[in-house]
């Protein structure tokens, strides 16, 4: 009977529930509303939309953008997202609502962003220049919780997860970003900050400084975790622990770029499927695989990623552990997240009004032991099928 216990209990899926977020004082709902395909996937007039209902029919009070977003990161439109929340907000009570938004980190190619023409780096003058333009952008006097988007320092972003010494360049003081952070804190421009794509050693630099200068620390990190990518269960998982730096996570991509909806799946049918792989992997009939609006098709070589990983046979697996439960491949990826005991709150986006009710709907799922062991099984059989991040998000 151990293993019919729920991990999470079912709930309606109109009834949100809120968490507070790290050490903060900020109560969020379990659902935050990404918002990087506003300006580019979706019109102005969608994005509405999607705001009217995440917050009005479903309760959401928390929504996460970036000053680069939409993506991709282009200078035409960048800052349309934030121009699309300001006009929406100002109909609405600002205290109701959490506002998270991030600056990017260290970056020779992104040249827009500021006054000196020059790329991006996370110093003292940027942050504080990024967060006077994102408050102006939004409408806003303050943000509740502002991240530093990926590190200023090198960290292995994309590609394989190794460690490389030989790429690390001169890189802002992990004192100039704390104290300037605190800085906007003092002045109340924003309510807390955080970090995004971040390591172990980048969030105990961090705390570990602020508590040793009694400073305001990050109290939550940003990075990408979902079915295909567990990287945060290991060395992130035990600094993150709420008995050592309380540092939540808010992961994003769950659905690891629609990937795990199994709308991509190189198998005919996921519900079919039999996994004599990778062989099978190869056969390529996906439903939304031609569409060019999608995200795999929409960013340069994710597609090929992709294909080329083990990910496509650990989806048609995940698939068949929905299909046994009677869910939905995106029910089961987004309740296995939703269940993590070091999640208070879930980024998911949408491109459309009918995947958004989907992505929260399946909040109202319960989530089982027995769904977490046969999870685990698949797990062990593809550890880390895919690890993809991309600049900008997912």
């Amino acid at each position: 009977a151990s293993r019919s216990v729920a991990i999470r209990e079912a709930r309606k899926a109109t009834d949100m529930r809120y968490n507070k977020l790290g050490d903060s004082d900020l109560l969020v709902s379990e659902v935050c509303l990404g918002t990087m395909t506003w300006g580019k996937q979706n019109s102005e007039a969608e994005a509405m939309r999607q705001l009217d209902m995440a917050c009005d029919k479903y309760g959401v009070n928390f929504l996460d953008t970036a000053e680069g977003y939409p993506i991709p990161l282009q200078p035409e439109t960048a800052g349309d997202t934030d121009r699309m929340i300001g006009k929406w907000m100002a109909n609405r009570n600002r205290e109701k609502i959490v506002i998270a938004s991030k600056l990017c980190g260290s970056s020779r190619r992104l040249t827009w962003f500021r006054e000196d023409g020059k790329g991006t780096r996370a110093t003292r003058k940027q942050i504080i220049e990024s967060v006077e333009k994102s408050l102006t952008r939004l409408g806003t006097d303050y943000i509740d919780l502002m991240q530093i988007h990926w590190p200023d320092r090198y960290v292995p972003l994309f590609g394989p997860n190794k460690y490389d010494i030989s790429m690390e360049t001169a890189a802002v003081s992990f004192e100039e970003q704390l104290e300037a952070m605190n800085e906007l804190i003092q002045q109340g421009k924003i309510r807390n900050w955080g970090l995004s794509n971040e390591t172990p050693f980048g969030v105990m630099a961090f705390v570990s400084l602020a508590m040793e200068q009694g400073l305001a620390k990050p109290i939550s990190v940003q990075n990408s975790y979902s079915l295909l990518t567990r990287e945060f269960e290991s060395g992130l998982a035990e600094v993150c622990s709420p008995s050592h730096t309380n540092t939540a996570l808010l992961p994003y991509s769950p659905l690891s770029a629609g990937v795990l909806t199994g709308k991509y799946d190189v198998l005919p049918d996921p519900k079919m499927a039999t996994l004599e792989m990778p062989e099978k992997a190869k056969i390529f009939s996906p439903f939304e695989g031609a569409n060019p609006k999608s995200r795999l098709n929409l960013l340069k070589g994710y597609r090929a990623r992709y294909e080329s990983s083990a990910a496509p046979a650990a989806v048609a697996e995940y698939c068949q552990v929905a299909a046994k439960y009677g869910m939905t491949p995106s029910q089961l990826a987004i309740a296995f997240v939703a269940s993590r005991p070091f999640v208070p709150s879930t980024i998911i986006g949408a491109t459309s009004g009918e995947q958004l009710e989907e992505n929260l709907g399946a909040f109202a799922c319960e989530f089982t032991q027995e769904m977490l062991d046969d999870i685990e099984d698949v797990s062990s059989r593809y550890p880390d099928p895919w690890r993809t991040p991309q600049p900008g998000g997912g």
